[in-house]
């Protein structure tokens, strides 16, 4: 998809996928089950188990019984399926803009109401806007989630521990339900910590979605794991058995092998996408300083604030048009997304320096 769906003119910096060689682990690991014949169905706990152990080992966090998790197919319709279990027709589901396009598309799609509470100018999480939202969203009787997006994407922003706790707080004061997209979780750089959201205190009953799909280069092997905290155990028991039916048992295999014996190359990509911010940085400041960039603490994702180039609502139009460069458009990111554009990192320095060159020529 990311090389295919522009001419071939385009340098592509769009979608969510890594230009990296894969781990060898998971290359061995698929191997052998091909090489066995092994490609059924899936079964067993070895996934929920291996991602246990890295979350232990990874982010101290101890917390992730592996009798409340389920495989679902990926993290997007396992978001569907939590979301099913805890709203009904027409509830609301809040969002923070500018937040991943697919938060709207599927949530609308499953006859659901999208309520936006967009982040503080800062980028990160507006309580007061956040507690007014949830008041609104519960305001007619219904129920109502919370879908949160942890790390964010696209401004690589990384929750902390306090910011959770004080969501977890007024959630349950509104009784929202909180839903964790956590898909970006291993891809956080330097000395930030990433917080799973079911560690903090007052997320008992909150459900998260965890997958190594993102940060081994995996979305072609599609698995995923639904992870329920202590007070949300049998809303996930609900889930309808054929749900689990849809991962892949490859997919299942590889994340396993990427999580149990993939951690030095996961290490080995971070210290490279994080030479790739700053060579990011450097090259706007010299090529394009009319453009804003903040570097995240987590994804691969660049978040260009692109107003004052003074090529309207969307930039990523010149840019494709006119620079061959195809870069996400800000807009379906919802408020807070015009005049922005989401720029993939995770490609060679080369790359990284011939886009920003046809970016500089484009608006002239």
């Amino acid at each position: 998809m990311k090389w295919r769906t522009y001419p071939e003119d385009v340098l592509p910096l769009w979608v969510a996928e890594m230009d990296v060689p894969l781990a060898e682990p998971v290359v061995r690991a698929v191997t052998e089950a091909l090489d066995l014949g092994d490609t059924g169905y899936p079964a067993g706990t070895a996934y929920a188990q291996a991602l246990a152990a890295f979350a232990g080992k990874r982010w101290n966090w101890d917390g992730l019984a592996v009798e409340r998790t389920a495989i679902v197919p990926d993290v997007m319709l396992g978001v569907v399926e939590m979301l099913k279990l805890v709203t009904g027709h027409r509830d609301a589901v809040v969002v923070n803009p500018p937040v991943y396009p697919p938060f709207y598309q599927f949530v609308e799609h499953m006859d659901r109401r999208v309520l936006e509470a967009p982040l503080g100018a800062d980028g990160r999480i507006d309580l007061g806007v956040l507690e007014e939202t949830f008041r609104q969203a519960v305001a007619g009787g219904g129920r109502a989630a919370f879908l949160l997006c942890s790390p964010h994407n696209p401004t690589g922003t990384v929750h902390t521990a306090e910011e959770l706790s004080a969501v977890a707080a007024v959630a349950e004061r509104y009784g929202v339900r909180v839903v964790a997209d956590e898909i970006h979780a291993p891809l956080v750089v330097g000395d930030t910590d990433f917080v799973p959201y079911l560690s903090v205190p007052g997320a008992e009953r909150g459900l998260s979605l965890m997958s190594a799909s993102k940060a081994w280069n995996l979305a072609g092997l599609k698995a995923a794991l639904a992870i329920a905290g202590p007070g949300a155990g049998a809303d996930l028991a609900r889930m309808p058995e054929e749900v689990g039916h849809g991962p892949s048992h490859v997919g299942i295999i590889a994340h396993t092998a990427a999580l149990s014996d993939g951690v030095a190359w996961l290490d080995a990509l971070l210290s490279g996408l994080d030479a790739n911010r700053r060579l990011l940085a450097d090259l706007l400041a010299e090529h394009l300083p009319e453009i804003r960039y903040r570097p995240g603490d987590a994804t691969y994702l660049a978040w260009l604030d692109c107003r004052a180039l003074g090529l309207g609502d969307d930039p990523a139009d010149t840019f494709l048009h006119r620079g061959r460069v195809a870069l996400n458009s800000g807009l379906p990111f919802g408020t807070g997304g015009a005049g922005h554009v989401r720029l993939n990192l995770a490609t060679s320095p080369e790359v990284i320096g011939e886009a920003v060159r046809r970016m500089a020529a484009a608006p002239h």
